[in-house]
């Protein structure tokens, strides 16, 4: 098994009184794709928005690639490599094709974005603000350069879906169909260049054509050595994608290990597909 890249103790997360995820631990390893499944309201998503740094947990630690990021915000989680989708599409309507891509590179600007780390100290915010207004206005030649490197990068994320995006790279987003919203939206988390990328159900709302789309391009991703943390519901393309599945019912994890082990455990048969314990495995299917 390869080095871990996230690995994740103990997650506890609470509303008022509801323990939506209750001292869960798992890894995922460099190059390896892990789902989460389960039924509706088990923990998955919260799962996800742990750790993406969307909302912080009550107790438990998140590491990736040896790096705490417990606490960290969003932005900082980016930063050291974490990418995501979401569950209900988020696209900048009026903004291209391109430049939704583009939203995506934010976070690695460096020539354009000159004193960011600043950006963390509430009373120096300003700094970093009136620094990245003078390079965009009188421009430099690393910014410049960096100019270029942006283009090729979304070039290459929209050649990823060239059939689909590239007659539509210069549209805006709120004129495109629902699955092409969220090839944009996979796009973006792409062109990050991210050490692990989190998808959200990236097939919801799509056909079965759409989704097998959609499958061929995460074997792709896989073939390169992406890795993964994925939440999806529909269970062939989670069992075909996944080199390890992990189920959660009740905010906390039932079973974990290989799709096929997964697929005919019993305790999963029963929480996930809703049926009894002893069904046999054509009723599974």
């Amino acid at each position: 098994m390869s080095e871990e890249l996230l690995t994740v103790t103990g997650l506890v997360r609470r509303f008022d009184g509801l323990t939506a995820v209750d001292d869960i631990s798992f890894a995922v390893h460099q190059g390896e794709v892990v789902s989460i499944i389960g039924p509706n309201g088990s923990g998955k998503t919260t799962t996800l928005n742990l750790v993406t740094g969307t909302i912080p947990p009550h107790a438990g630690q998140i590491v990736i690639d040896a790096e705490a990021i417990t606490r960290a915000d969003p932005v900082h989680v980016a930063e050291l490599g974490i990418a995501r989708t979401f569950q209900n599409g988020r696209v900048f309507a009026t903004l291209s094709v391109a430049d939704n891509i583009e939203v995506g590179l934010h976070s690695r600007l460096k020539a354009s974005r000159p004193l960011r780390r600043l950006s963390r100290i509430f009373l120096l915010r300003w700094i970093p603000l009136l620094a990245e207004l003078f390079v965009a206005i009188v421009g430099t030649p690393a910014a410049r350069r960096e100019r270029a490197e942006i283009d090729a990068r979304v070039a290459d994320e929209i050649g990823r879906f060239h059939a689909r995006l590239g007659p539509r790279q210069d549209d805006p987003a709120y004129s495109l169909s629902y699955a092409n919203r969220r090839r944009t939206e996979i796009a973006r988390a792409l062109a990050l260049g991210p050490k692990l990328l989190v998808l959200d159900e990236p097939t919801a709302g799509m056909n079965q054509s759409e989704t097998a789309e959609v499958l061929d391009q995460l074997l792709e991703l896989k073939a390169q050595g992406q890795a993964m943390l994925l939440v999806e519901h529909k269970l062939d393309l989670v069992m075909r994608v996944s080199d390890r599945v992990i189920v959660m019912d009740g905010g906390r994890i039932i079973a974990e290990g290989n799709p096929r082990a997964v697929r005919h455990n019993p305790v999963v048969i029963e929480a996930y597909l809703g049926r009894r314990r002893g069904a046999s495995e054509g009723e599974a299917r």
